[in-house]
C-alpha cells in the first residue's frame, strides 16, 4: 500500500511497538483531533487517518512533527495558520475538489477550537466537499469535566481582550449567561485576567487548570477573589492554562447607594461611562439603565469639580 508520497508502506503507523497497515480513507477534509499534552491520547482511528492522507494540514509543523515521529507516521505535513490561510485556501480547496483526502489539525486538541480552520471547513462544506470528524481530545472539555463546576450548559469564549479596560468590558457582557464560563488565557496575564473576572463578576467559584494531561498538571479551585490573589501573588505560571468561572447564582443582592456610588467612580477611572455602567451592572447585579444613569450624573459633577477647582 501507498499513498500520495509513493513511498511503500507509507500508509502506516507505529503503536505499541506493532506496525499496522491504514487503510485507504476517503476524499475530503478530515477533522482530525491530536493529543493535548500525553501523546497517548490519540485514537486509532485518527493515527490510520493520519497515516492514509495524502496531506496533513498543521497550525505548526514542528509540534505536529513530534507526533508524527512518535507514531512512525511519514505523511507530508503543510503550514496552515492564521498568517498564511486567506493565501493557500484556495490551493488546498483545489486539491480537495480534485479528489484529494487532506487531515487538518491544530498545535493540540480538537482543530476550529480557537483556530483558523473554521474558514477551511466553511468553504469545503459550501463547495460540496466531504468534511469528516475524528473527535478526541480537547482542552475545554477536560477542563471542565474535572472543574466540579455545572456541566450542563457552558459558554466557551476563548481568550479575553489583553487590556484590562476591553477585557472588563467583555466581562461584563457574558456576566449574565446561565452556564459556566470557560476561557483560555495566556500564563503571563493569568493573574490580571483573574483579578478583572474577580472585579466584575465577584466572588463565583473558579477554576484554574494548567498543563492538562501534562506531567505538571496542575488544577486549582476557589472563590475568583482568592484565586485572583493568590495567582497574583506568585510566580508567572507557565504551560497552557484554562480559566472556568461557575454561572451566576441569580440572587441580586441590595446594594446601597453609598456603595454604588463608589463603585462607579472607581471604574470612572479607567473606563467610559458606559463600560462603568456595564462592569459595575453586571458586579453588583444592579439594573444597567439605573447605573448608566447614575454613572452619567457622577461623570458630570466630576466635570464640574474639576472646571470650578482654583489653581494652587
Amino acid at each position: 500500500m501507498q499513498n500520495s508520497s509513493g513511498l511503500p508502506g507509507a500508509s502506516a503507523f507505529t503503536a505499541f511497538g506493532l506496525r499496522a497497515e491504514a487503510e485507504p480513507i476517503s476524499p475530503g477534509l478530515h477533522v482530525v483531533a491530536t493529543p493535548i499534552g500525553n501523546l497517548g491520547d490519540i485514537t486509532f482511528r485518527a493515527l490510520a487517518t493520519l497515516a492514509a492522507a495524502d496531506l496533513i494540514l498543521a497550525e505548526d509543523t514542528r509540534v505536529t512533527k513530534t507526533l508524527l515521529a512518535h507514531y512512525g507516521i511519514t505523511t507530508p505535513l503543510f503550514p496552515y495558520h492564521e498568517h498564511n490561510a486567506d493565501q493557500v485556501r484556495p490551493q488546498l480547496l483545489a486539491r480537495l475538489e480534485a479528489g484529494a483526502a487532506l487531515a487538518l489539525v491544530s498545535d493540540a486538541g480538537t482543530p476550529l477550537i480557537s483556530d483558523p480552520g473554521f474558514r477551511l471547513v466553511g468553504e469545503a462544506v459550501k463547495r460540496g466537499i466531504d468534511v469528516r470528524p475524528l473527535p478526541g481530545a480537547s482542552a475545554v472539555l477536560a477542563a471542565l469535566v474535572i472543574a466540579g463546576l455545572p456541566t450542563n450548559r457552558f459558554f466557551f469564549e476563548g481568550f479575553l481582550p489583553p487590556k484590562s479596560g476591553a477585557r472588563r468590558q467583555r466581562i461584563a457582557e457574558l456576566a449574565t449567561i446561565p452556564g459556566t464560563l470557560v476561557f483560555f488565557e495566556s500564563p503571563r496575564r493569568a493573574a490580571a485576567a483573574l483579578a478583572d473576572l474577580a472585579a466584575v463578576l465577584g466572588p463565583r467559584d473558579a477554576v484554574m487548570a494548567r498543563e492538562l494531561t501534562k506531567m505538571f498538571e496542575t488544577v486549582r479551585r476557589g472563590s475568583l477573589p482568592d484565586l485572583a490573589a493568590e495567582i497574583g501573588s506568585e510566580e508567572t505560571p507557565r504551560g497552557e492554562i484554562v480559566l472556568l468561572v461557575g454561572p451566576p447564582t441569580g440572587e441580586s443582592a441590595s446594594v446601597g447607594a453609598d456603595v454604588l456610588d463608589a463603585k462607579i467612580a472607581e471604574a470612572l477611572k479607567s473606563l467610559s461611562v458606559k463600560d462603568a455602567a456595564a462592569v459595575v451592572s453586571a458586579e453588583t447585579g444592579q439594573p444597567r439603565r439605573q447605573v448608566y444613569a447614575r454613572a452619567v450624573e457622577l461623570a458630570a459633577l466630576a466635570r464640574s469639580s474639576e472646571d470650578t477647582e482654583e489653581p494652587d
